[in-house]
């Protein structure tokens, strides 16, 4: 179950560089330097969009470190440019690319804790269903949003991407 949902995931942050190619020709038509749009926030007490892309990202690879035991790439938080965020998203991608199926044997049941928690831990099955599928969606919807909201041409076909359908 859990392979399968992380990768719902990695899809979901394929669809990001959709947005950026879409917010680069924005950029471009408006005349102005599209790496201004990463700091750019919906508001002033919320993250920027490098920092939501970032948040996005770490809860995806966290996410698949704690329900497998695996650890996770550590990296900077410093990207000041779509190019550096796409690597970032890329390499998000590529941590989730190495799961198998096997890796998540066990996961509803494994022991989850961060240091944020001050010592309190959840099963697998709820903190993925409790805290990382719902904080991934969130940072991933703040991102699609502070993009929209900038007057990047994002639409709903643009957040799901291509859906698995059959013809009648």
């Amino acid at each position: 179950m859990y392979f399968h949902l992380f990768a719902q995931m990695k899809k979901q942050l394929r669809q990001v560089d959709r947005w950026f190619d879409k917010a680069e020709a924005h950029a471009k038509a408006r005349g102005f330097d599209p790496d201004l749009l990463v700091a750019v926030r919906l508001a002033p007490d919320q993250f920027g969009l490098a920092r939501q892309i970032d948040s996005a990202c770490d809860t995806a690879k966290l996410g698949a470190s704690r329900l497998t035991g695996k650890d996770a790439p550590k990296n900077d938080d410093d990207e000041k440019t779509i190019a550096e965020l796409r690597a970032r998203v890329a390499s998000a991608i590529a941590y989730l690319d190495s799961f198998t199926e096997k890796d998540f044997e066990g996961a509803a049941t494994r022991t989850v804790t961060t240091p944020r928690w001050e010592g309190r831990t959840m099963t697998g099955h709820d903190y993925f269903l409790e805290h990382a599928l719902p904080n991934f969606y969130f940072h991933l919807a703040h991102a699609y949003a502070i993009l929209r909201a900038s007057g990047v041409d994002v639409g709903k076909r643009d957040y799901l991407g291509a859906l698995t359908q059959t013809k009648p």
